[in-house]
């Protein structure tokens, strides 16, 4: 039977984490405090960073777009989980899985590329200190956050487009709690020889090339602080990009966990990998704002003025 005559598939049904039904309403509670406190960390970093003109620098520019990223790549997923794990039937329609899948890509492909052009900041303020006024003005940075968006838009809009024109004929059941592509594809009755070479070529080069970039950026950043004699102006110089480089960490290293291992195709690495996906969709956009609010003093400053000035108003 050819693809043509067969009826393609007009929904999906997320497993979601029905093999732990006891621990429901447990995951549902943990899950909802950690978005809550994610959209609330983020967009108070955001806020901050507008609201304090002293906070109107590259370093700021871009960690208020990581942070309007983070917040918007939880919750392409999140709020669907969330109801899920009261419902029996956890379906979602093609076209819903189609736009999961492409915001998703789009938004976790932003972050990868954010990180690597803070990282490209870092080392232009450390390495280059008396250039970098002049090297990260205005327009420069505001062409490196539109680059990092509108790429990881159109690298997106590829894959989504390359998944939708597929048949769905057969078994429409997603091992997992959002439409990930990699398990949508294989339910395809169609030839994915195309969209599996798209992931690992393509795909792969646009999560390494930001990652290449930070590499290459930290081993300028670690030479550089070597060569400063006193050890309080080495603490000092990589405090700056502590922050950031223990994102990165984060980051990284649940992606690499998951999508650069042998594949096992058990129910225990099933559960595994929804687990460890949680971490990088829900764990790490919620520890962001903590990371860089607790460990940056101008950040503390400015939301302690916010949420003073906001106290002021109140009591007025």
């Amino acid at each position: 039977m050819t693809p043509q005559n067969q009826t393609s598939a007009t929904e999906f049904f997320l497993l979601g984490f029905s093999d732990l039904p006891r621990q429901q309403l447990v995951l549902f509670l943990v899950f909802l405090t950690m978005y809550l406190l994610t959209l609330l960390g983020n967009t108070a970093i955001v806020y901050s960073i507008i609201k304090d003109t002293r906070l109107h620098s590259p370093m700021y520019f871009f960690l208020s777009n990581l942070s309007l990223a983070d917040g918007s790549f939880t919750s392409v997923t999140i709020p669907k989980l969330l109801t899920d794990l009261f419902l029996v039937e956890r379906t979602i329609s093609f076209y819903g899985c189609m736009t999961q899948m492409y915001f998703f890509i789009s938004l976790g492909n932003t972050e990868s590329n954010l990180l690597g052009v803070m990282a490209y900041d870092r080392y232009v303020a450390i390495c280059h200190p008396l250039h970098y006024s002049i090297v990260m003005g205005r327009k420069w940075c505001a062409l490196l956050a539109a680059a990092s968006w509108i790429s990881a838009c159109l690298h997106s809009l590829l894959h989504t487009i390359m998944a939708s024109i597929l048949y769905y004929c057969g078994p429409n059941h997603i091992h997992h709690f959002f439409c990930e592509i990699a398990l949508v594809i294989k339910l395809s009755c169609t030839d994915i020889t195309p969209n599996e070479l798209a992931i690992y070529t393509e795909g792969a080069v646009s999560v390494m090339v930001p990652f290449v970039c930070i590499l290459v950026s930290y081993i300028h950043i670690i030479a550089a602080i070597l060569k400063i004699r006193s050890k309080e102006g080495r603490i000092q110089t990589f405090s700056t990009c502590s922050s950031h480089l223990i994102v990165v960490t984060l980051f990284y290293g649940t992606i690499f966990s998951i999508y650069f291992r042998p594949s096992q195709p058990s129910d225990s690495s099933l559960l595994k990998d929804r687990l460890v996906t949680v971490m990088y969709t829900m764990l790490t956009p919620m520890l962001n704002p903590f990371i860089y609010g607790l460990r940056n003093k101008a950040i503390k400053v400015a939301l302690r003025k916010v949420l003073l000035r906001k106290e002021f108003h109140h009591n007025t």
